[in-house]
């Protein structure tokens, strides 16, 4: 709509716009739920004047007492096309309308808005997803079937009948002879927890809202603690709530400490206050979403709360580095964090580094091999979800997790210490909707645990975004939802006893169908890590690749 008379070239029409809203004036009650509930303010209450054509008796029209077109007022909606407006397509206007009357519709037509958003020298931005690049349907994980049940071989189990613990291991289990000359050198073993093998992944309390992020730990917490899953959750970098790091459900965190360095000041004065240790420390050196680009909490995002636990000023930007700036190999960033690390907490935490999949991966597991100090790797696929990354580094960035995760297992077997290191494996973990198949996939090609993030915004929270890049805002603290927004009139409309209730059911559903995926298998004493042999897929080079079976 040009209010102005005038034409520049960023002037849009609604049909240029990748969503359109359509609204029913027949219906409409004009009771603006709609609009107070727009996180980008895309439609407005306006006034519309239309021309109505009525035919007059002829006598009147040649009197020149009658006319022939008539005006009518009316009051309704109207949809902005500015494109620093421009709707996302979260469809939050017709959850809230009484009368059914308004919704959004992705346009027909090749997107027009994304080569007028970048505006002021800005690059665009997006938050949430990738765009869906696997013309296949679903990715590989999706295609891998689990051909090896065992029925007169092996003793198979019966999932519904049978107890057997589905339980992994974090940290460096050294031979009995290492162990043992540890000891005797150092006083020292490394620590080792019994853990969840599916993990909630980082994502920090500042990305998350603070109903989204107590509603997650509310829940690890009631699955620890009253159905006996030691289901853990990764910090993220920012720090955690500093009643979280004296309290006793701090035993539940893997806290994150990553290249900005956020939060931990707060975490470092707490230690003398803290009640019990945190499951683990992981050190972030690469996100795969956008492997090689740093992260960034945009100002948006930075209320006083989280300024404060950050250590930052308010209303700033805060951007991590793409890389530590005090390490620049490996084997410094062992010496450097992982051991300092390990001696703030007395040695009593594992630590690990957590990093982008790409070729580089194998060098990095290389270095770690030769450390006793290393209590695993983390590797974090081109899927993984993110709130603030250029389209770009999402979208032509990156390696697939499967294959990274296959090659890295396979390496440690050449070396003789598959059962030394824990991988853990995410990136696009349950993108499709699959995350037990996925998560039981990547165990059997080698992983001992998965980390899972957006998944959880999906189904704890009902996650609007999708591969069409619908909604997508996660950055800019709009959130419709309140999953990812710090405005106190966003998220308080996200109830975080409800996500605590739908964490619990994830991981009971969860449960029950890698469950039923195990079991015939015929493992009732450990993960099948490895067991690739239970694995076949229907693509050669996809089977080549990943050294298992071709089925068709």
């Amino acid at each position: 709509m040009v209010s102005n008379g005038s034409i520049t070239p960023s002037t849009l029409s609604i049909k240029d716009l990748l969503w359109q809203i359509h609204w029913d004036k027949d219906k409409c009650t004009l009771c603006g739920r709609c609009t107070a509930v727009c996180p980008v303010h895309a439609i407005e209450l306006g006034v519309h004047r239309k021309r109505l054509v009525k035919v007059l008796p002829l006598a009147e029209l040649k009197s020149g007492n009658g006319h022939s077109s008539v005006y009518e007022v009316y009051h309704g909606i109207r949809q902005k096309t500015d494109p620093a407006y421009a709707c996302v397509g979260c469809a939050m206007c017709s959850l809230v309308c009484p009368n059914d009357c308004i919704a959004p519709y992705r346009s027909d037509e090749i997107d027009k808005l994304r080569n007028h958003i970048n505006q002021g020298g800005q690059p665009r931005r997006r938050g949430g997803r990738r765009n869906a690049t696997d013309p296949s349907p679903g990715g590989v994980l999706d295609r891998i079937k689990f051909t090896r049940i065992s029925m007169l071989t092996d003793p198979a189990l019966d999932a519904g009948r049978h107890e057997f613990e589905l339980r992994t291991l974090l940290g460096r289990i050294l031979p009995p002879e290492e162990t043992l000359k540890l000891y005797r050198e150092h006083g020292w073993i490394p620590p080792v927890r019994e853990i969840y093998p599916l993990i909630i992944g980082s994502m920090s309390f500042g990305a998350l809202s603070p109903n989204m992020w107590e509603g997650l730990q509310m829940g690890v917490a009631y699955l620890n603690e009253e159905l006996g899953m030691p289901v853990r959750m990764a910090s993220g970098e920012g720090g955690v709530p500093p009643r979280l790091l004296r309290s006793r459900f701090i035993k539940y965190v893997i806290l994150q400490i990553a290249s900005g360095y956020f939060g931990w000041d707060e975490i470092i004065h707490a230690l003398p206050e803290m009640k019990e240790d945190p499951c683990a420390v992981e050190i972030k050196y690469g996100q795969g979403a956008k492997p090689g680009d740093g992260g960034l909490l945009m100002w948006y995002k930075v209320n006083k709360l989280i300024a404060a636990i950050r250590g930052v000023p308010p209303g700033v930007s805060l951007p991590s580095p793409p890389t530590h700036q005090t390490k620049y190999s490996i084997e410094e960033a062992v010496a450097k964090m992982i051991q300092s690390m390990y001696m703030a907490w007395g040695f009593r935490v594992p630590v690990y580094p957590k990093i982008s999949g790409t070729s580089t991966a194998l060098a990095v597991l290389n270095n770690l091999t030769r450390n006793p100090y290393a209590g695993g790797l983390a590797i974090d696929g081109e899927d993984g979800g993110t709130g603030a990354a250029y389209a770009v580094s999402m979208d032509h960035m990156g390696h697939p997790i499967a294959s990274n995760l296959r090659d890295c297992y396979l390496n440690l077997v050449k070396l003789g210490k598959q059962n030394e290191i824990p991988l853990f494996a995410g990136g696009g973990v349950g993108k499709y909707g699959n995350l037990a198949s996925n998560a039981a996939a990547l165990i059997m090609l080698g992983a001992s645990g998965v980390q899972t993030g957006k998944y959880m915004m999906q189904a704890a929270a009902g996650c609007l975004g999708s591969e069409a890049d619908r909604c997508n805002i996660c950055n800019i603290g709009l959130c419709p939802k309140g999953i990812t927004s710090q405005d106190p009139r966003l998220y308080r409309r996200l109830d975080p006893e409800k996500v605590a209730e739908r964490v619990v059911d994830v991981f009971l559903s969860f449960d029950t169908e890698l469950r039923k995926i195990v079991a015939p298998l015929g493992r009732s004493t450990s993960l099948p890590i490895g067991m690739s042999d239970a694995l076949a897929i229907n693509d050669h080079h996809a089977a080549e690749r990943l050294q298992i079976k071709f089925v068709v």
